[in-house]
Parts: C-alpha cells; structure tokens; sequence
C-alpha cells in the first residue's frame, strides 16, 4: 500500500523524517475535517444534529492541535517563529514578519 506523504524513497528516509511526514499528513487530515464539519453545521436543519457535529468538530480541533504541538516541539524554530503570531493581538501579517526577522 503506497502513500503520497514522502516525496523521497521512504526506505532512504530517517525514521525521524517518516514520523515527521506522518504526523504532517495527520495535521492536513485534521484541518480538512474541521472544514468539513464547519461545511457541514452551516447548512445543517437540525440542531441536535449540528451539536453532534459541533462536538465532533472539537475533537478535530484537540487533534489538530496535538499534531502541531508535536511538530513544534521537533522544529524549534517553527515554536520561535509562531510565538510571535499565535494568541496575540495586532496586525497578524506584522506579527508574521516580526517572528521571521526573530528566526533569520
């Protein structure tokens, strides 16, 4: 069974570099389920059936958010870079660049 997450022979791949390609795939995975749920709830009749959907979509957002911490934690200039841009306020593309001017 193939998979389209390595872009190099897998088997000249580090562990590390699969892991990291795995839980790469994983983020996407998750960022797509959250849209697909948030698609989802916005049409959605039913309000019970849009709590379910609700809940659901938050367990996407804890895994989403895992999957990041993981990666962060492996590229720890990725963490310096979004210390500058997640939970803070102002001007988000001018926080984006003060954080790469702090990594360069």
């Amino acid at each position: 069974m193939g998979f389209d997450q390595y872009h190099e022979p897998p088997e000249e791949l580090s562990q590390k570099v699969r892991t990291f390609a795995r839980m790469i795939t994983s983020l996407i995975e998750e960022a797509e389920a959250i849209g697909w749920y948030e698609q989802r709830m916005s049409v959605e009749k039913d309000p019970q059936a849009r709590a379910i959907m609700k809940n659901a979509q938050g367990e996407e957002f804890k895994h989403f958010g895992m999957d990041l911490e993981f990666l962060l934690r492996q590229k720890k200039d990725w963490r310096a870079e979004l210390k500058e841009i997640l939970f803070t306020t102002g001007d988000i593309v001018k926080r984006g660049e003060a954080g790469e001017k702090k990594v360069d």
